[in-house]
């Protein structure tokens, strides 16, 4: 009789574990699904995560290149920079050469127009 309640017992527990074992598949069948379950979660995150690779990369190329070019040009303006303080620094060693205004240009079928220049001593309207 005490077998008989053990294979019982073991025959319950037997189905117990059966069951068990039966409703985690139903959920690890759902936690694994593509579309609904975590599944599709990490099929999302790796494609994410290809696509800011090639983000990154292409970023990367980017950066480089204009880099080089920004390297490329700071060496020219230092140069062109280098070439101006020169010619300023030239340029203090010329004489000054006093201001003369223009000579208006003038047509050989045209009269020249009649110049007025003021002396030093005739303001206008100062008393004398």
């Amino acid at each position: 009789m005490f077998e008989m309640i053990a294979d019982i017992l073991l025959v319950a527990g037997a189905i117990g574990a059966g069951f068990y074992c039966f409703v985690l598949a139903r959920r690890l069948a759902r936690f694994n699904d593509l579309e609904k379950g975590v599944g599709g979660a990490v099929a999302v995150l790796s494609a994410q995560v290809d696509d800011l690779t090639k983000a990154l990369e292409t970023a990367q190329t980017t950066a480089s290149a204009s880099t080089m070019s920004l390297d490329d040009m700071t060496d020219r303006a230092e140069t062109v920079a280098k070439r101006l303080e020169l010619l300023v620094a030239s340029m203090h060693d010329l004489p000054e050469a006093e201001a003369k205004p223009a000579a208006p240009e003038t047509r050989a079928d045209t009269p020249p127009e009649p110049m007025f220049k003021r002396h030093e001593g005739q303001r206008s309207g100062a008393a004398s």
